[in-house]
Parts: C-alpha cells; structure tokens; sequence
C-alpha cells in the first residue's frame, strides 16, 4: 500500500492507495477481464448497471467503515472484488439478453453485494473474518430468494470458439500465476483433483442433472466433464477458495481444508436435479468448511512450524496402521455417501416409450410437412439437431400432437409421459382428468415452421427448440361415446417448445403465442 494525505477543510486525512504488487489488483485485473468478454463476446445476461450496481455498493461501503474505524480514506480494493465477485456470478430472472445498459433489479445486485460485504465485520473469529464475503452472501441469497428469482452463472457458458478460448486462457494463467506467487497453487490443484474424483464417483452412479444449456439432461460423463471443465469452477478454485484470509495458515491445514471443501461440495452437489442446485451445492461446501475451519487450525500444524511440512506429516500419517486405516474407511463411507445422497438424482431419464407408441395411433405421413427455416443460432449452439434431424423433430412434434389427442379421447393419461413434459404434461394431464362428456381434439396442420432456440431463465430446467409454426387448426368434437359431432377450422400461429426433457424422444413442453404476437 502507497499512503499518502487528503486535506479536506482544514484536517489531513492518511490516503491509502494499492500497490502494483498487491494481488488483489492482479485478481481484479482477472475478473474485470471475464466481465469484459462476458459482455462483447460470451452472451453473459448482466448488465454493466448491475456490475457497477454491485462494485460500487461494496466500495462505498467499505470506504465508510475503514473511515469509521481509522479515520483513513482506504482503496477499498477488497471490497471491490467482493462486489465484481458477486457480480460475476449472479444473474437476476427477467434481465433480457443482450441489454447491456438496462438498469434492472439494479438493487438486488447492490444488495447482494452489499449483504456480503458486510459479512466480513459482522462474523468474525478472533479478529478475522470467518467466509469469504461473496462466497457466503451468494449461498444466502440462492437459499432465501430462490431460483424463480436469481441464478446463478452456468457451469458451461458458450460454444468453444476465440472467445473461450480466451477466457480460459485469462482463467488458467492468471490463477497460475497469482495462486503460485501466494504460494497457494498447491491447495487449488488439490481441490480440483478431491472434486474430480467425487464427481467421478457420483457420474459413474447414473446422476443427472438439468441444465438450461443442454437439450437432455445430463448425464454420466457429460455431468463430470461439464462441472471439472467448467470456466466457472476454476474461477471458484483460484479466486473464490484461495482467499488467504478465510483458509488455514498451515500448507497441511490448507491441502485438508481444499479437500474437505471438495468432499463437501460433492455432497451437497449429489442430491441436486438441476444446476441451480448443483452450482449452489459447490458454492456451499466452501461455506461449511469456512465454518469449521476454526476446528482445522486446531486439528493441524500451526503454519511455518517443524510439523507443517506436507511430506513428512503425510509420510507420519500413512506409517501409522491405525490412522491409514481410518483414512480408508472414511474414503469409502464417503464414497458411499456420495452414492447413496444422489438417489434424488438418479432414474431421470424415463423408460422406454416404445409400448405407448405401439399400441396408439399417431402416424403423421413426412410429405405433409412444410420446409423448416433454422435459425443460425441454432446450428451454433449444437449443430447435431440442425441437419438432417430437424425434419425428424419437426415429425415428433405433430406426432405428439396427435398423441396428446388421443390421450383426450381415450381418456388415458398415460400416454401423455411419452410426449408431454414440465408445463405442457401438467396442463395435458388436467384436461384429460377434467373431460366428461364431450371431447375436443386439436389437429394442426403446418404451413410453415421456423426454429429457434428458447433458453428459459430462473428454473434451469433445459433448453429448448421453439418451432414458429403457421397452419391450420382443425377442432374436432367427439360426444361421450366417441362420435364425431362437429369439426371447425381455424388458422393457427403459435410456438411449439420441445427438448429432449428425459431420454432419446424429444418431448412437448409447451405450446405458446407466437414471438410476434
């Protein structure tokens, strides 16, 4: 730090500015990098209000209390991260892509941020502040306010392309390098490895999850790779984790707390059937283990003492039968804790629907289909359903149509799980619980389907294809013994939402106004 004076009506006052050499401008310089490319090239949904919203509140804040207490005016450059922090990280539902200027729920950004800073003079052990500000006051807010509400920032956030690349090349090399020079690097790279290997465990037991990214839930090796990949996590671990002043002195206590949190965070991630959750479950192990961490310094060696080396205290640990062995039973009843904690998360994809098709007709001849415009964002985002495939979406989706008819005419809801899902299954489900008597069935005829991506936001309960469809509807009115009485015509423009909610068959969920209307 740089001190200098500020004389305001008469009265010097010590001015403290940053040095160069202080980290926390290199992390600054990291993280005001990400926001930048967030903003020009990564589609990242937040504004420049809401960061600002965000950065200035902690700033201000800070500035106050260090005034209050030192009668000092302080570059608040910790606060600063703790705000550019949140910032990075929250996402408020409602807030329109592409708005880089709207000023919405501007306040939530400052509040949240502001809550975190706080955190850091209101929760304190011996002198110290216990959590890492943005860390716990993100937790706090997901769990008060909920996904109908805030979000938080994917674990995948773009197509691989310049501009990821350049993110992780920004991520990778600026953690290096500053986790390297706190001497930290050890306790990242440990973390990473400890949450690898968990989520390995919890992948190769069948966990899923949604994701408002991916078209079908993720699964399997998807879900490992998605998570131990994700630009997000290595933000976590070298910016978010490694903050000295939340962690143990000791490089035996700071190796233990890195896994503890990755054991924590595999916990609470295994429960979790959509990222929301998941991404939350991450957030929270570091905010348990902060927790206890007053623990952990009495556990293990005091820093720079004949004990803190990690060799040789491995080395003691693992020559003693006793305590090897109850490292080996506490790896395995964590691993089969992790098994057993995603039961929630398992089972997501839905059995085979082959039987519903068999026996209910719902044959759809392709010749009748318009040609289907897609939209190049599309193909960008994946380019597997934009070839050839679409025409076969687009047969899916008339052939649940039909389906969903014949499910109001039978009066059997069982065949809407094989062709409806989310909204759509529980409004179909209703109207088929609800007909008595007469019965009208819907058949569309398409003239033309454009094709869209709808990326929803709040739930993060998948992706979908919006089809952009004009036609014809035809009502059909059946009477309670299943005789035509009338048919009426009518066109249509409306907006058919599909995703692959729950296996390999692309599934209605949900029928809305046209984008226009």
């Amino acid at each position: 730090m740089t001190t200098r004076a500020l004389t305001l009506r008469g009265t010097s006052y010590p001015l403290v500015l940053p040095s160069i050499r202080d980290p926390r401008l290199h992390v600054a310089a990291v993280i005001i990098t990400i926001h930048v490319l967030g903003q020009v090239a990564l589609g990242f949904v937040v504004s420049v209000p809401q960061i600002l919203a965000a950065i200035l509140t902690c700033a201000v804040l800070e500035m106050g209390i260090t005034f209050w207490q030192t009668r000092s005016f302080v570059w608040p450059a910790s606060a600063m991260l703790t705000g550019s922090g949140v910032a990075l990280i929250l996402r408020v539902v409602g807030t329109q892509p592409g708005d880089h200027w709207t000023f919405h729920a501007w306040y939530v950004f400052a509040a949240i941020a502001g809550l975190s800073l706080l955190t850091k003079y209101v929760i304190r052990y011996r002198g110290v502040h216990v959590f890492n500000p943005s860390n716990v006051g993100l937790v706090v807010a997901f769990v008060l306010l909920g996904s109908t509400r805030i979000e938080p920032l994917d674990f995948w956030w773009a197509p691989m392309g310049p501009a990821m690349l350049a993110a992780y090349a920004v991520i990778v090399v600026g953690g290096l390098l500053i986790t390297r020079r706190l001497h930290l690097l050890p306790m990242a790279a440990a973390f990473w490895v400890g949450l690898a290997i968990g989520l390995g465990v919890l992948a190769a037991s069948g966990h899923c999850m949604t994701a408002r990214w991916a078209f079908t839930p993720v699964c399997g090796f998807d879900f490992w790779w998605v998570i131990v990949s994700s630009p997000e996590v290595l933000v976590f671990l070298f910016f978010m984790l490694t903050d000295p002043r939340t962690i143990p002195a000791g490089q035996v206590g700071r190796i233990a707390f890195a896994l503890l949190v990755a054991a924590a965070s595999t916990l609470l991630i295994a429960p979790q059937t959509n990222e929301f959750g998941a991404k939350v479950g991450l957030l929270g192990g570091l905010v348990a283990m902060c927790a206890v961490r007053p623990l952990l310094d009495r556990l293990f060696p005091t820093a720079k003492s004949v004990e803190d080396d990690l060799r040789a205290y491995g080395g003691r640990w693992l020559r003693s039968g006793m305590r090897a062995g109850l490292t080996a039973v506490a790896v395995l009843a964590l691993g089969a804790g992790v098994v057993l904690a995603g039961t929630p998360a398992r089972g997501m994809v839905l059995p085979d629907v082959a039987e519903v098709l068999a026996r209910v007709p719902h044959d759809v001849d392709p010749s009748t289909l318009p040609p289907i415009t897609v939209d190049q964002e599309v193909a960008d985002w994946d380019h597997t359903v934009a070839g050839p495939d679409m025409q076969r979406i687009v047969l899916t989706l008339a052939e649940n149509l039909e389906l969903e008819s014949q499910a109001l005419l039978q009066h059997d809801p069982s065949i809407l799980a094989a062709v409806d899902h989310g909204d759509r299954l529980i409004e179909m489900q209703a109207r088929v619980e609800e007909a008595s008597g007469a019965t009208m069935i819907a058949h569309y005829r398409f003239d033309a389907i454009d094709v869209r991506l709808l990326v929803p936001f709040g739930m993060q309960t998948g992706l979908s294809l919006g089809f952009d469809a004009r036609g014809t509807l035809v009502r059909e009115t059946y009477d309670a013994d299943g005789h035509l009485r009338s048919s009426e015509s009518s066109p249509f423009d409306l907006t058919f939402a599909m995703r692959r909610a729950t296996g390999d068959r692309w599934l209605n969920v949900a029928v809305l106004p046209a984008s226009g209307s």
